[in-house]
């Protein structure tokens, strides 16, 4: 068997969309002032960890969380197209208010595993992508620590698949800006180590 990897699944840190309206898949959404602030300071959380490579999201906001983690290293920054956020489909910069009177994004909500978003993706789409991307990063690192900055709706999806929980349920998982979510993965085995840790890190 393999040594198991240690994963920290990182959210993105702060941008102007985040609590207000669906980003998705938006080009040109950097992070505002306080999200390079959590960037900064997550990367000097880490500083002690063991990390031997950096991934990230293509889009923006994740790309400016992750490079001072793997600038602090020396580590070249890959992308992971696996780890995109979920694709919002027609919802794609709609407001929050906009949305709480729809009764398929009430449904969207609280039936993730069968509601599409319209034009959008499926829940378990996100997850069978973001879980290809996570098993081909563990064959890639077998024995090592690795971090990959992804999206809130992403994480929450991978999270549900290494804990076997339905995805129903993951709006139950809080993922904050800049937080870490680790996972230690075996052949066929997981251990959860920590979800939405914006504290102290030790791996």
């Amino acid at each position: 068997m393999r040594a198991p990897t240690t994963l920290l699944l990182v959210r993105h840190g702060l941008n102007d969309y985040v609590g207000r309206a669906l980003a998705g898949r938006t080009p040109g959404v950097h992070l505002n002032d306080e999200g390079h602030a959590q960037a900064g300071r997550l990367a000097a959380r880490l500083a002690s960890l063991p990390i031997a490579a950096v991934y990230s999201s293509p889009l923006e906001r994740a790309v400016e969380t992750a490079q001072p983690i793997a600038a602090a290293r020396s580590l070249e920054l890959h992308l992971c197209e696996a780890a995109m956020e979920i694709d919002f489909g027609e919802w794609t910069g709609r407001t929050i208010a906009e949305l709480d009177g729809d009764p398929l994004w009430q449904r969207f909500n609280t039936e993730r595993s069968t509601t599409r978003a319209p034009g959008g993706e499926l829940m378990a789409e996100v997850q069978a992508r973001m879980a290809g991307g996570i098993e081909a990063i563990r064959a890639a690192h077998p024995g090592e620590t690795v971090l990959l900055v992804s999206h809130a709706d992403a994480i929450r999806a991978a999270l549900a698949h290494y804990a076997q929980v339905s995805l129903d349920a993951i709006g139950r998982f809080e993922i904050r800006p800049a937080s870490v979510t680790t996972l230690r993965l075996w052949d066929g085995w997981t251990l959860v180590l920590g979800v939405n840790d914006t504290g102290a890190l030790a791996v």
